[in-house]
C-alpha cells in the first residue's frame, strides 16, 4: 500500500492535545492512560489530577488568530451539565494524567470568563469558549456529547422572531404599490433630500396622512430608491391584515437581522447578544433595541469602523396598523431613546395615519415635538394632478390592450379625480375595478360613473374602499364604547350626528328656512347633551378619515366616506339612518330645555347677559331656534317624550327665553312664522292620540306671535353682541 501523505492534525486531535502534558505523548498513550484510570475506579481519581491548558483567545475577532471570520458562528462553552456528556468517569479519564507519570506538570489555566461589561469592552459580547460550535451529537474517543435541542444558535433564534413579509422586497408584498416616476414628485423629492442629508441635525422624519393618501406608496418608493443608492439599512412595513406583522414584536428583531446582513462583524455581535440572553425577545422594546442594535453598532464604532460607510436609512411604514396604541407609543419611545442617540448613524423615516400615538407625540408638549421633521401629507400636498396623470396613463395602457384609444374621455378622468377628494386610494380602487381583464373596461367605467345603490345590485366598484372604512369605523366604535364613562353612549349614532351637522353635510330639518343646518363640533356636542370636548373622544380613532380644524368644524377627508355612511349596502351593520339621528336630536333638544335652571326674577335684559359660558349660551340659542323644526321632522319620536316635556314645563321655560332671543336673533325674528307653523304641526300630529298635550302646544304657539308680545321686529333693536360659532 502506498504511504499516505502526512495530513495536518484535525480539529479533534488539536482539542485532545490541549489536555496532554508538554512531553509530546501520543494519543495512543493518552487512551492507555484513560483506560487505566477508568479501571482504577472513581475512588482513585483526585481533583488535583485535573489539568488545564491555555487556549487561543477566541472571544475577540480583533485579537484571536483562531477566529476565522465574523460570518462563522460564535462558540459555546462545553460542560457536563449543559452539553449532556454521558460518562463523567470517562471525562475524568481524558483529563487526568497517566498513573505511571511523575509529579503533575501543571500548565496554564483556561482564561477566566469575563463579566458582561468586560465582554462589551473587550469585544467578547456574549461569547464563550468552545471548539465545537454548531455541533449537536459527536464522539471523541470514549466521550459522547449530545447537545440535543437544548442549545440554539443565536442567529437562528433571531430569525425565528423576524417578519419576512415586512421587508420592502418580500415576496408577500410582490408588486407593492409605489409612485410613478412623474407622480408625487414634490413630496418624493422632499423625502429623499431629507434621507440623503446625513449632516442635518434632525434625524427622524414622520409623515402622517389620511387613510388612502398614498403613504405606503411613498414609503415603498423611498425604500427602493434607498436600496438602489445603497443607503437602506432596514425597512419594516406593518399590516393590520397580516398576523406576522401587525404587532411591534418582530420590528426590532427584523431591523437587527437586516443590519446583520450588511456587515458580518455586526451580524456576529448581534448573534452573540442573543446567545448571551435568549430571552431578550420577551423584554421591552427599549431593552431589545439597546442589546440588538445600539450596543453592537457602538462596539463596531469603538473598534475603529467608520460608521459613515454603512447604510443608515431605517424605514417603518404603517405604525397605525400595529395592534395596541400603547405598543405603538412604546416603539416611538424606543426610537427616540435608542436609535436617535448621538453616536449612531441612522436616519429614520416613519409613516402613519394621524392616530393617537404619533399624533400626541408630535403635538406641542409631545416627546417627539422638536425632534422630528413632520410632513402632513393630507394638508401640505394636493394630489389631484398626480391622480389625473395616474388615471390618464393607465387608461391609455388599457386602450393599447383593447386597441381602442378613445374608450374613455378627459371628462371621465376629471369626474373621477374630483370624486377622489385628493386621496389616491380612490383612483387606485377605481382603476383596479375597471382593469379587470375578463370584462369590458368601458362598461365598468360607466358602472363607476353612474353607480347608485339599489336592491340586488351585484356590481361593487368600491369594495376595497368600503372594507377600509368599515375596519377603521368598527375599530373606533369598539375602542370608544370600551371606556366605562361612555357607558350607554351609542358611538355610531353620535358620530353620525356630528357628520350630518358638519359643513360638508348639514341637518335638513324639513323646512327651507332650516335646511343645511351646520354647526361647529363643540356646539353639536352641547346640543347632544355630551360632556365638554366630547367630539375629541368621538373622533380619536378616526383621525385618518376626518379632521377637526381650528374653527372646531368637522371635515371629512374623503367624499366617498360620506357616501359610505349614507348607504346601508356599503356600511352594513354600521349604518345609521337619518331618521334615527333626527329623533335623537329632538330628544336632546328637549333635554337641554329641561336642564335649564334660572330664576325668572333674575333674568338679564339681554341674551348675552345670561350667566352661562358662551358655548352654553350659543347652544341654548340653537335649541330654541331648532326645537319645533326638529320635533316636526322626527316622525319616529315617541309621543310620550313630547307629552313628558309638556308636563314638565318645557314650553313655559321656552316662554321665558323667547323674548330675549327675539331681541337678539335676526334669524329668529325673520323666521318666527315658520317657527310657530312647525309648532302647530307638532300639535296636529299629537291631536288624535294626545289631545291635552296638543292643545297646550297650540295655546303657546298662539301666544308667541310678535303682535301678541308687542315686540319690535325692527332689526335695529336687536342685540348686536354675538355668540355665533
Amino acid at each position: 500500500m502506498p504511504p499516505r501523505s502526512k495530513k495536518k492534525p484535525g480539529l479533534l486531535s488539536r482539542f485532545a492535545s490541549l489536555f496532554r502534558g508538554r512531553s509530546g505523548r501520543s494519543s495512543v498513550d493518552t487512551h492507555q492512560d484513560s483506560a487505566s484510570l477508568a479501571n482504577a475506579g472513581p475512588g482513585s481519581f483526585r481533583p488535583e489530577h485535573l489539568a488545564t491548558h491555555s487556549v487561543p483567545d477566541l472571544l475577540d475577532p480583533d485579537r484571536s488568530s483562531a477566529f476565522q471570520s465574523p460570518e462563522s458562528q460564535p462558540p459555546i462553552r462545553l460542560s457536563r451539565s449543559e452539553n449532556g456528556i454521558d460518562d463523567s468517569s470517562q471525562h475524568a479519564a481524558l483529563l487526568a494524567p497517566a498513573s505511571n507519570q511523575g509529579p503533575l506538570h501543571r500548565p496554564q489555566p483556561f482564561p477566566a470568563f469575563q463579566s458582561y461589561n468586560d465582554q462589551i469592552a473587550s469585544g467578547t459580547h456574549g461569547a464563550t469558549t468552545s471548539l465545537f460550535h454548531g455541533a449537536r451529537k459527536f464522539q471523541m474517543g470514549d466521550v459522547h456529547v449530545n447537545l440535543g435541542d437544548k442549545w440554539k444558535d443565536g442567529w437562528e433564534l433571531l430569525l425565528k422572531r423576524t417578519a419576512p413579509n415586512a421587508l420592502h422586497n418580500s415576496s408577500d408584498r410582490f408588486d407593492a404599490p409605489k409612485c410613478d416616476d412623474d407622480t408625487r414628485v414634490e413630496v418624493t423629492r422632499e423625502i429623499m433630500e431629507w434621507l440623503e442629508d446625513r449632516d442635518a441635525p434632525v434625524r427622524l422624519l414622520c409623515m402622517t396622512g389620511a387613510a388612502g393618501s398614498g403613504k405606503s406608496c411613498l414609503q415603498q418608493t423611498a425604500a427602493e430608491k434607498c436600496a438602489k443608492d445603497d443607503i437602506l439599512a432596514a425597512s419594516f412595513f406593518l399590516s393590520a391584515e397580516d398576523p406576522t406583522r401587525n404587532t411591534v414584536d418582530p420590528v426590532i428583531p427584523t431591523i437587527a437581522y437586516q443590519l446583520g446582513r450588511i456587515n458580518p462583524t455586526l451580524k456576529w455581535l448581534i448573534h452573540a447578544a442573543v446567545e448571551r440572553d435568549p430571552l431578550i425577545f420577551s423584554q421591552s422594546l427599549e431593552t431589545q433595541t439597546t442589546a440588538l442594535i445600539v450596543a453592537p453598532v457602538k462596539h463596531l464604532r469603538d473598534k475603529g469602523t467608520d460608521l459613515s460607510s454603512l447604510p443608515y436609512a431605517i424605514l417603518i411604514d404603517g405604525l397605525d396598523e400595529c395592534r395596541g396604541e400603547d405598543r405603538q407609543a412604546e416603539l416611538l419611545t424606543a426610537v427616540r431613546r435608542c436609535l436617535l442617540a448621538d453616536h449612531l448613524p441612522f436616519r429614520i423615516f416613519i409613516a402613519s395615519r394621524p392616530e393617537w400615538a404619533i399624533r400626541t407625540a408630535l403635538e406641542p408638549g409631545g416627546h417627539l415635538r422638536g425632534m422630528a421633521y413632520h410632513i402632513e401629507l393630507s394638508d401640505k400636498y394636493d394630489a389631484s394632478a398626480d391622480m389625473r396623470r395616474y388615471l390618464q396613463r393607465r387608461f391609455e395602457d388599457i386602450g393599447l390592450r383593447i386597441n381602442d384609444p378613445k374608450w374613455f374621455s378627459a371628462g371621465d378622468v376629471e369626474t373621477l379625480v374630483e370624486a377622489g377628494s385628493g386621496q389616491f386610494i380612490y383612483v387606485a380602487t377605481v382603476y383596479k375595478y375597471i382593469s379587470e381583464r375578463r370584462a369590458s373596461p368601458a362598461a365598468r367605467l360607466n358602472t363607476v360613473l353612474t353607480w347608485t345603490p339599489r336592491a340586488g345590485q351585484v356590481a361593487k366598484p368600491f369594495e376595497t374602499l368600503d372594507e377600509l372604512y368599515y375596519n377603521i369605523l368598527s375599530t373606533a366604535k369598539d375602542a370608544y364604547e370600551a371606556v366605562d364613562t361612555h357607558h350607554g353612549h351609542d358611538f355610531l349614532l353620535l358620530f353620525r350626528a356630528l357628520q350630518m351637522g358638519s359643513p360638508g353635510c348639514g341637518f335638513d330639518l324639513g323646512h327651507p328656512s332650516v335646511c343645511q343646518v351646520r354647526r361647529s363640533a363643540d356646539v353639536l356636542s352641547a346640543l347632544l347633551c355630551l360632556e365638554a370636548q366630547a367630539e375629541e373622544a368621538l373622533i380619536l380613532d378616526l383621525r385618518s378619515l376626518v379632521v377637526l380644524r381650528a374653527n372646531r368644524h368637522l371635515y371629512l377627508y374623503h367624499k366617498s366616506f360620506s357616501d359610505f355612511l349614507q348607504e346601508p349596502s356599503r356600511a352594513k351593520d354600521l349604518f345609521v339612518p337619518e331618521s334615527r339621528v333626527y329623533t335623537h336630536l329632538a330628544k336632546c333638544l328637549m333635554q337641554n330645555i329641561n336642564n335649564f335652571r334660572l330664576d325668572i326674577n333674575s333674568l338679564p335684559g339681554k341674551w348675552n347677559g345670561l350667566p352661562f359660558p358662551k358655548l352654553y349660551r350659543r347652544s341654548l340659542e340653537i335649541v330654541v331656534e331648532l326645537l319645533p323644526f326638529a320635533l316636526r321632522n322626527a316622525r319616529a319620536i315617541d309621543d310620550d317624550e313630547v307629552v313628558g316635556f309638556t308636563q314638565n314645563g318645557g314650553w313655559q321655560k321656552l316662554e321665558i327665553l323667547w323674548p330675549l332671543l327675539y331681541r337678539r336673533s335676526g334669524w329668529f325674528c325673520n323666521h318666527l312664522a315658520e317657527w310657530t307653523d312647525s309648532l302647530r304641526g307638532v300639535a296636529d300630529r299629537l291631536k288624535a292620540r294626545k289631545p291635552n298635550a296638543a292643545s297646550t302646544i297650540i295655546a303657546f304657539a298662539e301666544r308667541w306671535k310678535p303682535i301678541n308680545y308687542g315686540l319690535d321686529p325692527d332689526p335695529m333693536s336687536w342685540d348686536s353682541d354675538s355668540d355665533s360659532d
